[in-house]
């Protein structure tokens, strides 16, 4: 078992009181010969990781190629997503493979939900310290 990896929690751009703070995990995500280094939101309540569209692009995935729709729901209810494999990595651990809707539209974070973050990492959130801790799941 490894030893967890601590995050700050930081506070969402727009502020929101005390309650503002905001769970940004610092990714990298490969595919397509492109890493990208970038933070993803660690959202307990998501049901599904999603990619916005133009990050799709950048890793060279083809809408018209891929065959497995879904529908988001919560705030981005309707919108179309097709499902994509994206090598995910959180320094330190080793890379994994990693499901995301990909959504259609651009106006999403990446978003890291239940599918499948929260299946391959453990997570503990710790909002009065203001940080997180995330380490690979316990085969």
């Amino acid at each position: 078992m490894s030893s967890p990896a601590v995050f700050p929690m930081v506070p969402r751009p727009r502020g929101q009181g005390p309650g503002g703070l905001v769970a940004l995990l610092p990714i990298r995500l490969t595919g397509g010969g492109v890493s990208i280094d970038l933070h993803g939101v660690v959202d307990s309540g998501a049901t599904i990781s999603v990619l916005p569209y133009d990050l799709g692009l950048r890793f060279g995935l083809d809408w018209n190629q891929l065959s497995r729709q879904v529908t988001l729901g919560g705030a981005l209810a309707g919108v179309p997503a097709k499902i994509a494999l994206i090598d995910f990595t959180v320094a330190p651990f080793p890379t994994v493979p990693f499901l995301f809707a990909w959504a259609s539209v651009n106006t999403v974070p990446v978003i890291l939900g239940m599918a499948n973050f929260f299946i391959e990492f453990d997570v503990c959130f710790f909002r009065t310290r203001g940080e997180f801790h995330v380490q690979p799941r316990t085969p």
